[in-house]
């Protein structure tokens, strides 16, 4: 029997999305044993390779992640906290110590390494000595190697606040920190945080203070290099591989305000009930214009056209298609007269036009639609009405928001897609010299023969090479890369947390509601088929199309509230601070 409109509809549906995926899965495996014939043929020169050898530098702290890395650092076995739900997530991401993995630049020199994707990580390590800036500069700089690249997570450090209930093991992002400084990507999201805590001197609470346009993160697979320096001077300045991205005053360019406003709106003041602040209105005085018709037609028939000469008026616009041939099983009594399906003539395309021939509209030169009164200047406009300014009592200022917290630990507490992130040489301390002479003890020596080899072993790059994280990616570019990437992607989080995987990719999850209206469709359509549907049949069928395109809408819907949902877990990312303040 004859499949209707919707079955067909539904089974091209299906057909596309699992057959695309399939297809681009064994190009995929087709390209890849290409790209590995031409790598074993191609000549690689290798590049000498020199041995890891400690740092003879001195700080307050000092990191290379040397043998005995384990005696200083311990990963936490606390449970992540959200003020703004019920939910927590264990820090199950484990932490490992080795050597890289990719593009490995000195032999012997090992990194902290996140081994987990998808996953809550958490570490720290305490200081000998707690670590007090006031007066002094700080300098906090590490590295950054993101071996797998960084598609949605974070690589950012935390100082902590020095305080006796300082326990490595129940470190998480309610532990209180003085400074959180470091790269955090997803999405359109690229940023290099800056954020400190400062401590209001009239409450003794403590507020977040986040730097106003932070520079972006670079996003290689070579090591990175972020350094931040605090002077006495109330100002800052971060670098990016010892190059200069951003400075400026702690005192200006920090959000909320380090520093409350002087004055603010009178909270009693209330605005008068005679006060007029609409700038202009209607004119009272204005007439309608006694030739002003507002009955008249937007568009009228065109009297001056005429029909083309080559107008088909005999033709109709829709003929049997005559390659269409009646199905084999199709049993006239059961089914019906069978009736070809109509395709449009193309006559008609060789033609102006074909049926019959009426003038086209135009627009109607004597339209002028409803009349409405002209707007004037109000003669009793007030202008905007503001509350009176009052002494702020909760005002206060902070010269030296520079004096930070005395701190006592360093921590990592990051939750990222990507494993294999990898941090090094971790410096800090008051010498901007000392941090000069590491960097070219180290990232000076690494960066070039990193760079020489990555050069020396990835493919030329093709104009039309694809995006390689699916946050990137654009379904117009490449649909059935597109779908593929968006769903291993689903499928990759919703091991782990169903919930975190409609968040983040509610493309997906929305798609499994279109199919799943597909399916009835499906079924419906078996069991509703014929050339000639009864009318409980059509208003089946007319019901069916309305789901689909009610689930198009949810989707739509869905990947709206999800892209607002995925901005509420970045913020919630890089805020790191919902647990209470001590």
């Amino acid at each position: 029997m004859r499949i209707n409109e919707v079955l067909a509809s539904a089974l091209y549906t299906s057909a596309l999305l699992l057959g695309s995926v399939r297809a681009a899965e064994d190009i995929d495996d087709g390209a890849e044993a290409s790209s590995a014939t031409l790598s074993e043929a191609s000549t690689v020169v290798p590049i000498e390779k020199p041995t890891f050898t400690p740092s003879k530098v001195k700080a307050p702290f000092f990191e290379q992640f040397t043998d005995d890395w384990d005696s200083r650092w311990q990963p936490s076995h606390a449970k992540k906290q959200d003020s703004k739900t019920e939910e927590d997530w264990a820090y199950v991401g484990e932490w490992a110590v080795e050597e890289p993995h990719v593009l490995k630049a000195i032999d012997g020199d090992k990194g902290l390494v996140v081994k987990n994707p998808a996953a809550h990580h958490a570490i720290s390590a305490k200081f000998d000595k707690k670590i007090d800036n006031k007066g002094k500069t700080l300098v906090v700089q590490y590295e950054v190697k993101l071996q797998n690249g960084l598609e949605c997570g974070g690589a950012y450090m935390k100082l902590l606040r020095d305080n006796k209930e300082l326990h490595a093991d129940e470190f998480s992002n309610a532990s209180p920190y003085v400074i959180m400084f470091g790269p955090d990507k997803c999405g359109a999201t690229n940023k290099v945080h800056f954020i400190f805590q400062h401590k209001n001197p009239k409450t003794g609470e403590y507020e977040e203070k986040h730097l106003k346009s932070p520079p972006m993160a670079r996003i290689v697979k070579t090591t990175s290099l972020y350094t931040l320096i605090v002077k006495p001077d109330q100002t800052y300045e971060i670098r990016i591989d010892g190059e200069k991205q951003k400075e400026g005053s702690l005192l200006e360019d920090f959000t909320p305000s380090v520093n409350p406003e002087k004055e603010i709106d009178d909270p009693n003041d209330k605005k008068p009930e005679d006060w007029v602040d609409e700038a202009r209105i209607a004119d009272p005085e204005a007439t309608k214009p006694e030739d002003w018709d507002e009955d008249a037609p937007y568009e009228i028939l065109d009297e001056e056209a005429t029909k083309p000469d080559d107008w088909l008026e005999d033709e109709p616009t829709m003929i049997p298609d005559p390659e269409a041939e009646k199905p084999e099983d199709w049993d006239d009594e059961e089914d019906g007269d069978w009736i070809p399906p109509t395709v449009p003539n193309p006559k008609c395309e060789e033609a102006s036009g074909c049926g019959k021939w009426e003038p086209p509209m135009k627009r109607n030169p004597e339209y002028k639609g409803k009349w409405t009164a002209p707007y004037i200047d109000n003669p009793a406009y007030k202008g905007v009405w503001k509350p009176k300014k009052i002494a702020n009592p909760d005002y206060y200022e902070d010269k030296t928001p520079a004096n930070f917290e005395p701190m006592g630990a360093i921590g990592f507490e990051i939750w990222t897609m990507q494993s294999d992130i990898l941090f090094d040489n971790i410096y800090i301390g008051h010498s901007i010299e000392d941090a000069e002479k590491l960097k070219t003890e180290t990232y000076d020596v690494k960066h070039p023969i990193e760079t020489a080899e990555d050069e020396a072993t990835k493919p030329k790059p093709s104009e039309d090479e694809p995006p390689k994280s699916p946050m990137d990616l654009k379904f117009m570019d490449d649909p059935v890369l597109f779908v593929r990437e968006k769903v291993q992607l689903f499928m990759e989080i919703a091991k782990n947390n169903p919930v975190d995987a409609i968040k983040f990719v509610p493309e997906v999850a929305g798609g499994i509601g279109i199919l799943a209206v597909t399916l009835l469709a499906i079924v419906l359509g078996g069991v509703l088929g014929g050339s000639k549907a009864s009318p409980q049949v059509k208003k089946a069928a007319d019901n069916v199309k309305k789901a689909a395109v009610d689930a198009k809408d949810q989707a739509v819907d869905a990947a709206a509230s999800g892209a607002d949902k995925v901005q509420a877990e970045v913020n919630k990312r890089t805020t790191r601070s919902s647990g209470p303040a001590e």
